[in-house]
Formats: C-alpha cells, structure tokens, sequence
C-alpha cells in the first residue's frame, strides 16, 4: 500500500502521540505530532496536511469538547479544505454529529480499533480533494435548490398549481408548518418563472429587530444615523430584477406592517435619512405558519397587507397529511447524505420503514432530514435497522415532568405563546426578554 501524504495530530496525551507514530509510520510519509493545539497556526503556515487528527479537550477535568469545535473552526478559518477527523474519549453522539456539522470529515472514540482508525484516516485523506470539488458543486447549486416533491396526491396538485403560477409575476404567500419546506418551495417558484437568471434574496422577518427594520429592507442614506458611513441598498433593491422572499411574514410587528404595505403598493422604496424613492421591480413571495386571516380578526395583521401578499395562497401540507412520502423522501435524503459524508450505499430495514411511518413528525421535513442526516454520520452498516433511527423526542417536551432548566423554558415559552396566541411583542414583554432572544429560543425548541 501506497503511503500517504502529511498527517497532524494534535492530542495533550504524549503516550498517545507515540502510539499514533508507530501505528501510522507505514501509512504515512510525514506524521506531525503535537501536544498542544496552540502549535497548529504555526504548522499551518508551513504545510498544508492531508488530514488532521484533532483530540476534543486539552485541559485536565474538561470534557465537553468545547475545545476541539473551537479548533476545529480555527483551522478551516485558515484552511478550509484540510480534512478533520476528531479523536475524543467521550462516546457523545451529538457533540460528534455537531462536529461534523460543523465541519469536521469524521469522528473516532477512544479507546479506537486500529485498523478502522487507519481506514478512516485513509477514506478521509483521500477523499479530500474530491470532497472539495463536490462541496463546490454544492454551493455552486444551493442558491437554487430544487423541490422534492413526494409522490403523494396533495403535492402532485400542489406541483400543479406552482407550475402554472410560477410563470407569472404574482404575489404568492406559502403557509404551512415549521418544517414543510416553505423556503424551499419559494426557490422552486423563483427557479420556474421569468426572473430566474436573477437573484432571489431570503429573509427572516422574524429575525430582523424593528429598530433596524427600515434599513435592512429600504437601506440608508450616508449619514442616516451613526456609522452610516455610505450608501447602503436595502433588500427591496438587492432582489431587483428577481424575487424577494420574506419568511415568517406573521412575525411583523403591526406598526411596521404600513410601512411594508407603501413599498409594495408604489413599488418603490426611499432609504432612511434620503427623500428619493428608488423604483424596484420584482417577485414577491412570502411565507408564514400562522393564520393571518385568523390574526386580521383579531387585529394582529393588516387586511389590506394581506390581500397585497395573498394574490395567490398556497398551502404546504404537513408530513402527517402525506405518510406516503415518509418513505420516499428519506431514501432521498440517505442518498444525499451517503455521498456528502462518502458513505456507502445504505438502505433501510423494514422495522426501520415502520418505524419512521408510524413516527408523527411534528418538525415536518427539517425532522425527517436531521433524522436521516445523524443516521448516515453514526452508522456504518449498509442496512440501518429501527435502532439506528433515532427519532426526536422534543416535541414530548411539554408533556414531561419538567426536570431541567431547559425543559423549563420550552415550556413557559410554549405556555406563554399559546396564552397570548403568538404575539411575539406580547409574549418576549411577558418573559422579560428582548423580542430577538424569544425568536431564538423559537428557533432552537422548533416552536
């Protein structure tokens, strides 16, 4: 066999760096062994390794691994394109598929088997390059992904209505649960119709504060307000020419929804601190989980606001509406992950399929893909069986007896959001919390 190229390790265990040069010293022509993670900048500067070993924690008495993600991100802020492999003692299959997420090629537990930490430093270290190349053609294709449909009734009518509106300039507003993919419907819509070869530019209603709401969307003058020191368009001007896609448009707050309504009515936007209004001309298209009809009755949402964004409502249905495509989109989303991660082909037992059919996804497609995700990263088995399926158990949350902090909060945050029926404003004022924390904490929980 071939030796490979330059290996680092970094480990504070020296037995541990000994036992790495003699198992690798037939496996690679150069293994660089530190004990320190301070060395790595240094070493970086002077070569560029094939793979690096990384150890998780170097303090004595710490062991969250904090210290190996904040290294990790370290050496692909340098280098992104070295291949990490972490080495930790402490079995924790989250902190490890956050590792991975995070940027890190593979993982392996002490104590390790030798001959699969070899095939994994191999596998890593010569799938580098074309790991790179494929990431490339990743992020060359993410600014418009396509749609996976399913092959259930509802979104074959839903496929239906999308390619005959799509081709139109109309407004379009996407509801559905958290989860169903509503961004990724926008981009199918954009991808389809007249301005596809321009930009269509994302955002998160929900997690833009109201004092830089004007700026963000309008843009500013030079000399609008401190620090303005140039001309900056908003995201009305950025999307000109293509569509503009405005998610969680139910999280505005009600004065701000006027101001929204001018722009969409003039087509046109003036920037804070100028008198100018600049034409805009593009594709509206916005999304929410709520019921606006249900919040213009209770005084939450500007009726004329929705009729501007509700030319034409289309409505994502749930997981649990189309169990067909459970299992259709999660052999989708294991090829997916077979390839990103250079795995194996996998394929699921049947006491897997049932088990993912009979399981309620209350997160919806964002749940069915994590699921899949974290499955293809801690299995090597070609089949996967019902226990290599671990299935999301927060959305019990609520329904447990309350026995740490954070199940505490989910469920005053949840109980608070269900008393003052999804105010934002109403309930980050009853937690004492600023309205971007509580989006936060939305987010994290999956609320």
């Amino acid at each position: 066999m071939a030796k490979q190229g330059t290996i680092l390790v970094v480990d504070d265990n020296k037995a541990i760096l000994s036992a790495m040069r003699m198992l690798l010293e037939n496996v690679f022509e150069n293994i660089i062994a530190i004990s320190s993670p301070e060395q790595i900048r240094t070493i970086l500067q002077k070569t560029t390794p094939d793979v690096i070993l990384l150890d998780m924690n170097f303090k004595a008495g710490v062991n969250n691994g904090n210290e190996g993600l904040f290294w990790l991100a370290e050496i692909r802020k340098i280098e992104a394109s070295i291949p990490i492999v972490l080495f930790t003692a402490y079995a924790d299959i989250d902190l490890a598929v956050k590792g991975i997420k995070e940027g890190a090629a593979d993982f392996i537990v002490k104590p390790w088997d030798n001959e699969r930490l070899i095939q994994t430093l191999l596998k890593v270290a010569s799938l580098g390059k074309k790991d790179n190349r494929q990431n490339k053609e990743k992020n060359n294709n993410s600014a418009s992904p396509r749609m996976i449909w399913g092959e259930s009734r509802a979104m074959l009518d839903l496929r239906i209505l999308i390619e005959k509106v799509a081709v139109t300039d109309a407004n379009i507003l996407i509801t559905g649960e958290n989860g169903t993919g509503k961004e990724m419907l926008a981009r199918e819509i954009h991808a389809l119709s007249k301005r596809r070869k321009n930009i269509m530019i994302p955002v998160d209603m929900g997690a833009i504060t109201e004092t830089l709401f004007e700026s963000e969307l309008f843009g500013h003058a030079k000399g609008a307000f401190t620090d303005a020191n140039t001309d900056r368009p908003g995201k009305f001007e950025a999307a000109n020419g293509g569509s503009l896609f405005l998610d969680e448009i139910g999280n505005l707050p009600y004065h701000l929804q006027a101001k929204l309504l001018t722009v969409i009515q003039s087509r046109s936007v003036v920037r804070v601190g100028s008198n100018q209004p600049i034409p805009v001309d593009l594709r509206l298209i916005c999304a929410t989980n709520r019921d606006l009809e249900e919040m213009v009755d209770k005084g939450l949402f500007r009726e004329d606001l929705l009729y501007r964004i509700n030319t034409i409502h289309v409505r994502i249905p749930s997981l649990r509406e189309r169990k067909e495509d459970i299992l259709p989109l999660a052999t989708v989303f294991l090829s997916k992950y077979c390839s990103i991660y250079g795995k194996p082909e996998m394929k699921l037992s049947r006491e897997a399929e049932n088990k993912l059919k009979q399981h309620p996804w209350f997160g919806n497609i964002r749940e069915l893909e994590h699921t899949m995700e974290k499955a293809v990263i801690i299995n090597d088995e070609n089949i996967l069986d019902e226990i290599a399926i671990d299935l999301n158990k927060n959305k019990n949350k609520a329904q447990k007896e309350t026995t740490t902090l954070e199940e505490m909060e989910y469920k005053m945050i949840k109980e608070t959001i269900d008393k003052f029926e999804g105010n934002l404003s109403l309930v980050a004022q009853q937690l004492g919390i600023s309205r971007q924390t509580l989006y936060n904490k939305i987010k994290r929980y999956e609320l």
